[in-house]
């Protein structure tokens, strides 16, 4: 099992550099481009792409005036961005399907109980490992996603 995205799993990481194009804008990782859906303005999301960061994209995305359909497309939109991550930059394919049929869990000491699992109490959804599980299913079998 995968329990966190640390050393050589740091690649699963939303913070792990790769070049993102979403909606007209290039961002240098996937936090980067799930910050700025948070927003509809345009202005906003460039201002996100340009950050040296992507901690500096997620302080700037808790900032933000969110959309208002946020909660119900928010899943789909960090799906749509890891499968980018994975489909358009063949080292880190290799490197998802390398994992094999591991349980990815997305590990944290920060308390996201949504996206991963609280590494103190084990509680959380794992949203973003089941994601990168159903990608890795996907490139694996050969699904065009």
């Amino acid at each position: 099992m995968i329990k966190e995205f640390q050393g050589e799993n740091r690649f699963l990481s939303n913070f792990h550099p790769c070049r993102i194009d979403w909606e007209g804008i290039v961002y240098s990782s996937v936090e980067h481009a799930y910050q700025a859906s948070k927003t509809l303005d345009r202005k906003e999301r460039f201002r996100i792409s340009g950050l040296s960061t992507p901690g500096k994209a997620k302080r700037a995305g808790s900032r933000l005036t969110i959309r208002p359909d946020w909660e119900s497309v928010k899943i789909s939109i960090m799906e749509s961005l890891v499968r980018q991550k994975f489909t358009r930059h063949q080292i880190l394919k290799q490197a998802l399907l390398a994992t094999g049929n591991q349980e990815i869990q997305e590990g944290n000491t920060w308390g996201d109980t949504f996206w991963g699992v609280s590494l103190s109490t084990g509680e959380g959804r794992n949203e973003l490992g089941k994601i990168l599980m159903r990608i890795r299913e996907k490139l694996r079998c050969s699904v065009a996603i």
